[in-house]
């Protein structure tokens, strides 16, 4: 697939943000990218990125604007905080925010966005970290008007092994939260099965064979296993990232009246690890708090 002759806006040069935008220019997109750390722009401006001064200019040249920041309160900022993408927006452009925000906030940012500019909004938050972002196999799960979802779609089929439109605009971010849901239950279950079998006496880095093809097999599994028997903590997702995830979460089942006392429990232990000074561990880390000798 070959993009059309547009320009693509990229702010929010992070963690997932940085391989879906090297992605992109490998790609032969002609990609404008913005970022509060000037630092963390270096590798996408020398792969061919342009460089714009604030979000209004990227969104003044770029067609379509992707955004991938930390939180609610950072699309609110990049986006109708001065000199935001809203200045620079404009009919016939679509917005593509592809954080993990409140769904609620989410469709109230589309409706303002349209109503100030003209320009679309689709949230298409992801899951899969920054190594399927590198790998262009991310599952995006997106929200909005079905026009401006295929607007966006060949840019997107480039960072995503799988991609759906769940809904109308807040429905790619309710979707995440579901998303989370299990990667945060599971991950806090994972521990406590892998430290058992620690203790029990059991090589577990042999889980995933022994395991492979029953129903505890999965791709999370096989991910956490390395680096909670090894103790190598190094963030491919952070605990305050993922514990931000699952207050939205909590925040969405108190507005549904949704009981989900599995996942307020996880939601407490990952905020334990964090007051523990592990905020920008892996996720994975959760497995400290189990141990003889917890790392705390």
């Amino acid at each position: 697939m070959t993009f059309q002759p547009e320009t693509v806006g990229f702010i929010g040069i992070g963690l997932m943000g940085r391989p879906m935008a090297l992605r992109l220019l490998a790609a032969d997109a002609r990609l404008v990218v913005w970022g509060r750390t000037p630092g963390k722009l270096r590798d996408v401006l020398a792969a061919g990125a342009e460089f714009a001064e604030a979000p209004a200019a990227v969104a003044q040249r770029a067609s379509v604007v992707i955004t991938c920041v930390s939180d609610t309160a950072a699309v609110e900022a990049v986006v109708f905080g001065p000199c935001g993408v809203a200045e620079g927006g404009s009919a016939g452009k679509v917005l593509v925010d592809m954080s993990t925000i409140q769904p609620r906030r989410s469709r109230e940012l589309a409706e303002q966005l349209r109503a100030q500019t003209g320009m679309g909004w689709v949230d298409a938050p992801v899951s899969g970290g920054p190594s399927a972002a590198a790998a262009g196999t991310l599952a995006v799960m997106a929200g909005g008007d079905p026009a401006d979802f295929e607007r966006v779609e060949p840019v997107l089929r480039h960072l995503a092994g799988g991609l759906t439109l769940m809904g109308p605009p807040g429905a790619g971010q309710t979707t995440k939260m579901v998303n989370q849901v299990i990667v945060g239950g599971c991950k806090s279950v994972i521990a406590e099965a892998i430290q058992l079998a620690m203790n029990a006496g059991l090589d577990a880095r042999r889980l995933p064979e022994a395991l492979a093809g029953g129903r505890a097999d999965s791709v999370l599994l096989r991910q956490s296993i390395p680096k909670m028997v090894s103790g190598d903590f190094s963030p491919a997702g952070r605990l305050r990232t993922v514990l931000k995830d699952l207050d939205l979460v909590m925040e969405l089942a108190g507005e549904t009246g949704t009981p989900m006392p599995m996942t307020g429990l996880a939601t407490q232990l990952h905020r334990m690890m964090i007051t523990h000074g592990h905020a920008d561990s892996d996720s994975t880390a959760v497995i400290a708090l189990l141990r003889d000798r917890p790392l705390l």
